[in-house]
């Protein structure tokens, strides 16, 4: 049943498939026995944080102070075989280890990678990070979250919203801004004034946590700065981690979809024969099978290129556009070829097409990706 068309196993080294054997594993036996109920009820699971601790899952590619420093094309692996399991549980590994360790370990102090790294890649603290506001998302530099000098302290009032793992966090990676433009806080969430409220009623990525974050005059020392990030440069050098991640990951749920739909049309009878049978089933698994096989060449070039220092912004906008567009068009085909069956939980398509409409959106929307290859291609900016 593989969908590996073009031998693309020969271009991994044995210890990216040590990895993705290792990881595939874990999601075999953790994740998809127990996904659709987590996803039913809405529930994180908190308890395979410690296990994916124990895997070096957490801050995965981050070198020192208790990471596993691994490489980047390895962290990718890791992220599609977690994304196979769910987007949402993917998405743990990305805020955990590319937005808020990667900020900490970028811009922070010694101090500050110290306490919080070691810490979080042993799964005992969690991290969020709050960038995207209720009314500032694709444009963040509108930001209206405020840090002011008050003597030696910070003091930060404002509003976030679509946080990750907030409200179980013990760490939170806020931006703000200032007189100076905008800069990053560590904030301790036990610090009065920082509320995480979970977003409820979702369609997408129930087995994950969103939040709501209010700060209400969150007094912070001086050393809660990160001292190495200023202005959207910081925040954004966290963006394209998690964004490399997502290139792979999206490839996770396509493949996923990809082989339950391959799985279901050779068992479902119709006509006297089975689906797989019929021209246009084998169509459509053609089609699929070729996109995630371009989709993984995509991202395997993107990870050499970062492993080799040479990847440039852009680049990343290319796999995330791509690789998101695809992966929701196999899923949402997955789910027509199972039929009325393909609405239920008993099937992954359908989870993984809803989870994908917000791994589509956050990061950088089509758009944003799209205007980002056309000033590169052009070299006009058309944001505005």
């Amino acid at each position: 049943m593989t969908v590996d068309l073009l031998s693309i196993d020969s271009l991994l080294s044995p210890e990216e498939v040590a990895v993705r054997s290792s990881v595939r594993s874990f999601v075999d036996a953790e994740i998809k026995p127990n996904i659709a109920d987590w996803y039913d009820r809405a529930v994180f699971p908190l308890e395979i944080v410690p296990k994916m601790a124990s895997l070096g899952l957490l801050g995965m590619h981050i070198k020192g102070y208790g990471c596993p420093g691994r490489s980047s094309v390895e962290y990718g692996i890791a992220a599609l075989e977690l994304e196979a399991g769910d987007s949402g549980l993917r998405t743990f590994v990305s805020v955990q280890g590319s937005l808020a360790m990667s900020a900490i370990a970028k811009h922070g102090s010694e101090e500050q990678k110290t306490e919080w790294l070691p810490q979080m890649a042993a799964g005992t603290a969690i991290g969020c990070f709050g960038l995207t506001e209720p009314s500032s998302g694709s444009d963040p530099g509108s930001m209206t979250t405020f840090a002011r000098k008050d003597g030696s302290d910070w003091v930060i009032s404002g509003a976030k919203r679509w946080i990750g793992l907030a409200s179980v966090a013990q760490v939170a990676i806020i931006w703000a801004m200032t007189d100076d433009g905008v800069r990053g806080f560590v904030v301790p969430t036990d610090t009065p004034g920082f509320v995480a409220t979970p977003i409820a009623q979702k369609l997408s990525m129930r087995a994950s946590i969103q939040c709501d974050i209010t700060l209400t005059d969150v007094r912070l020392p001086s050393s809660a700065m990160l001292p190495d990030a200023k202005g959207l440069r910081g925040p954004f050098s966290c963006l394209n981690e998690a964004r490399y991640g997502i290139i792979w990951g999206a490839m996770g749920a396509a493949r996923d979809s990809y082989e339950a739909a391959l799985s279901y049309s050779q068992e479902r009878m119709q006509f006297g024969k089975p689906l797989s049978g019929y021209q246009l089933t084998q169509e459509k698994l053609v089609n699929m099978a070729l996109e995630i096989n371009k989709g993984m060449l995509l991202a395997l070039q993107i990870g050499r290129l970062k492993d080799a220092g040479t990847l440039e912004p852009y680049q990343i906008s290319v796999g995330k556009l791509n690789n998101c567009r695809e992966a929701i068009a196999i899923c949402r085909d997955a789910r027509a070829m199972l039929g009325g069956n393909g609405i239920t939980l008993d099937y992954s398509p359908l989870r993984h097409a809803n989870n994908l409409e917000s791994v589509r959106t956050y990061e950088g929307t089509d758009e944003v990706h799209t205007l980002i290859l056309g000033n590169h291609i052009t070299g006009v900016a058309a944001f505005r």
